[in-house]
């Protein structure tokens, strides 16, 4: 006999997933424990909130959960700056693809992700995104050039400042 699955669902009744996920984003079984903090769906964050851990967490090796940070900061903040955080996801993002293995996903979104964050060199304190997008590129040249194998764990984690 086949029992249906219920779906996690919030309060508005949209799909969540509330089973613990590996430091990559990956879910786990329900019965796991993770060590992996959980970004909350519904997470408001200030641009220096998302920089202090988006970019701790990045520095960490977990871009999936510094993407989910940036993407609440995207979604957050008004006017012209959500598109940095948007970037700055998309470079998330693409961390996430190289460290799960998928070399084309990583560099194109890396890509992606760089061109945005280029864009908005010294418009903020919290984020170099000259930097940002120069470590991004780097990353996606050694991808292509190389090859992922090439390019160590050590080197997918990017520094904000």
């Amino acid at each position: 006999m086949d029992v249906p699955r219920v779906r996690d669902r919030d309060t508005a009744g949209r799909a969540r997933n509330a089973r613990p996920r590996d430091e990559l984003g990956r879910p786990l079984p329900r019965t796991a424990s993770a060590d992996v903090p959980r970004i909350p769906d519904d997470l408001v964050v200030s641009p220096a909130e998302a920089a202090e851990l988006g970019g701790r967490l990045l520095a960490e090796g977990q871009p999936f959960h510094a993407h989910e940070v940036f993407e609440a900061a995207w979604k957050s903040v008004p006017g012209g700056e959500r598109e940095l955080w948007r970037g700055l996801a998309q470079i998330a993002v693409g961390l996430t693809h190289a460290r799960r293995g998928n070399a084309r996903g990583a560099v194109t979104l890396l890509r992606r992700g760089a061109g945005v964050a280029a864009l908005f060199a010294g418009s903020t304190s919290e984020v170099d995104a000259v930097l940002v997008a120069a470590q991004a590129t780097n990353i996606a040249l050694r991808i292509e050039r190389d090859g992922l194998g090439s390019v160590p764990a050590a080197d997918l984690r990017l520094r904000l400042r």
